[in-house]
């Protein structure tokens, strides 16, 4: 990402935020933990969309209410991608493969409502890539915005995670389904 990019994101996140704030919504009760277990559709973009077509996770939340209208997030889970093939040459022969990428997310963020049901979000952590035996772990950002209802919440993200001189990037969309506890 440019640092155009990067401060347009950081001004429409602080303006989210601040709207948030201001707000007299009733989202989160302050004081109050909240559950929800996501199945995430995930879309490569960028240069990662060369190596993966798609991918898919599962993404259990734990939400606690630290204003009425704001909220601190844990995400956890699990995220395949479903890898293209690649085409790899030694100079006399070609081999085709598959990269494989799996990655377990744990992340910790904020969630504010600028209305009773609509929100913006941000969330940093690490991914730790499990697949091919492991080892790799990869600094994770995300911002989204979403809709969220009683029991419900629709989300759309952007992701960014890198490592080891990689850089990914995806467009996420999450269903959850979240109860009081």
């Amino acid at each position: 990402m440019n640092t155009k990019t990067k401060l347009l994101a950081v001004a429409l996140t602080a303006f989210a935020l601040f709207m948030a704030v201001q707000s007299n919504a009733q989202s989160v009760q302050k004081g109050k933990l909240r559950f929800g277990i996501g199945a995430d559709g995930l879309l490569p973009v960028g240069n990662f969309s060369k190596s993966a077509n798609f991918g898919l996770g599962i993404t259990p939340r734990l939400q606690y209410g630290i204003a009425n209208n704001v909220a601190l997030t844990f995400t956890t889970g699990f995220y395949h991608f479903f890898p293209k093939d690649q085409l790899y040459t030694d100079g006399t022969t070609s081999y085709k493969y598959k990269w494989d990428m799996d990655l377990i997310p744990v992340k910790a963020g904020i969630k504010a409502f600028v209305t009773s049901n609509i929100y913006v979000s941000a969330e940093a952590g690490i991914g730790f890539q499990v697949d091919n035996g492991g080892g790799d772990s990869k600094f994770m950002a995300s911002g989204g915005a979403g809709y969220a209802t009683k029991h419900w919440d629709f989300g759309v993200r952007y992701e960014n995670f890198a490592g080891n001189g990689y850089r990914n990037e995806l467009i996420g969309l999450r269903v959850a389904y979240g109860f009081g506890l």
